[in-house]
């Protein structure tokens, strides 16, 4: 049974972040500062495999390609490659693009390696309305913004190590100054607020129509993700919240935002659907 074409281009898309990873920790293991142009080639070609995965998806579903949980990991992964090609080639931080190869392998290998997240293809989900695909598009490229500033925390921490503990040689020397990820990090988190609650904004506009269409826990689950990074927003603009701390705080809660994926995916499960819209997965 042939492997179908949207799955096909995903796995290509897969297999560059895999070279990039495999490259970056080779170059790491041996001390050695790894190409930044050939890094970011991978990562592009890898990035331009996926998009047309995603895109071929999108065409068979006739809409944005978020109906299951492969769809939503593709397209955070999807986002966060996005966002890297162009952060990274402004502030020419090598090593996010190693950490992005990572994050992307990982998103897109575990999401195709796993058959029942793609066991059902859900057509049509948003019913033709432009404004809740745009919504659900949004929150899911936020969700790419906050995977991306978990990497840069990741660095971060890493080199407040490298700094506190005096290693200034072997991999921590390719480490970005500790300055320029705290500025990396605190945009990332502006924006990702700033997406996020455009995403609710919009989202509320429809919701408020029909209460009873709407499931609780993804509404909870959502604003309680983006309350949370809000509040750590506002406490780090204000001073309360030290750099180092907030970087632990992002991770966490990037943790927690990719938890906060099942409730928000279970609730269209949960969504009456008439039997055309649903079509089969891999196996169809």
């Amino acid at each position: 049974m042939s492997l179908p074409t949207d799955r096909l281009w995903l796995w290509l898309g897969a297999a560059c972040y895999l070279t990039g990873l495999i490259l970056g920790t080779v170059a790491v293991l041996r001390k050695r500062q790894h190409s930044r142009g050939v890094m970011y080639l991978i990562v592009v070609a890898g990035y331009t495999f996926q998009t047309i995965g995603l895109y071929v998806r999108g065409m068979e579903v006739r809409g944005c390609p978020l109906g299951n949980h492969l769809e939503i990991f593709q397209f955070t992964g999807w986002s966060a490659t996005t966002l890297y090609l162009l952060i990274g080639a402004t502030f020419r931080v090598s090593l996010l693009g190693y950490f992005t190869a990572m994050l992307s392998a990982a998103l897109a290998v575990i999401s195709l390696s796993i058959p029942a997240w793609d066991a059902t293809r859900r057509v049509g989900i948003f019913g033709g309305n432009a404004w809740i695909e745009f919504h659900a598009a949004l929150a899911l490229f936020s969700y790419g913004v906050f995977a991306l500033l978990a990497l840069t925390s990741i660095l971060f921490l890493l080199r407040h190590s490298s700094l506190k503990n005096k290693r200034l040689n072997g991999a921590f020397a390719f480490l970005p100054p500790i300055v320029d990820l705290d500025h990396i990090s605190l945009r990332l988190l502006i924006a990702g607020v700033a997406l996020l609650g455009a995403s609710l904004a919009v989202g509320s506009a429809w919701w408020l129509r029909d209460i009873h269409v709407v499931n609780l826990s993804k509404i909870l689950s959502t604003v309680g993700i983006w309350s949370t990074y809000a509040l750590a927003l506002g406490l780090r603009l204000r001073g309360v919240l030290l750099p180092k701390r907030l970087a632990w705080v992002c991770v966490a809660l990037f943790a927690a935002a990719l938890l906060s994926l099942g409730p928000v995916d279970a609730s269209r499960n949960s969504t009456p659907n008439s039997p055309s819209s649903f079509v089969t997965g891999p196996g169809k």
